[in-house]
């Protein structure tokens, strides 16, 4: 009964999100009981976005998305909000088990730290980088110029 409440006043206090209808939209977006949310802080490649591995064109922002639907696997996200975008969507920061889903994918190489915005997964940047862990082993666009073409 003591975690029951513990979860109750959690979701009425703090805007953490628990449900069971989960869509992922792309790499850094989720449908979660019809409320959009993209993920605070970070910035994926687009969906249509490709990068260059070894001369062989890699879809790397599909290749972001099927990550995070493997991270997620059967589970559903906690998700913590920090507001709203231009877009109406919810900012927020997306959790599996306590683990963060932006953390995971910026150290993974499919997720940049989002520094227009935030400063928080810069670090994690820097792993993936300096590991050439998922698109830092490519040529790519960095998303944002991507989308300004």
């Amino acid at each position: 009964m003591k975690k029951f409440l513990i979860i109750i006043v959690s979701l009425l206090c703090c805007n953490i999100s628990l449900a069971n209808n989960l869509k992922i939209v792309d790499g850094d977006t989720i449908v979660l009981n019809g409320e959009k949310i993209r993920f605070s802080g970070i910035d994926t490649p687009e969906l249509k976005q490709t990068c260059l591995h070894n001369n062989e064109i890699v879809d790397c922002g599909m290749s972001a998305k099927i990550l995070l639907i493997k991270k997620i696997g059967n589970k559903t996200p906690e998700c913590i909000s920090e507001g709203k975008d231009v877009y109406n969507r919810t900012l927020a920061e997306c959790f599996i088990n306590g683990k963060s889903l932006s953390k995971f994918l910026v150290r993974s190489g499919y997720a940049f730290a989002y520094r227009k915005y935030s400063k928080k997964f810069i670090d994690d940047e820097d792993f993936a980088k300096a590991n050439k862990n998922g698109m830092w082993a490519m040529k790519f666009k960095y998303p944002w110029d991507f989308r300004s073409r």
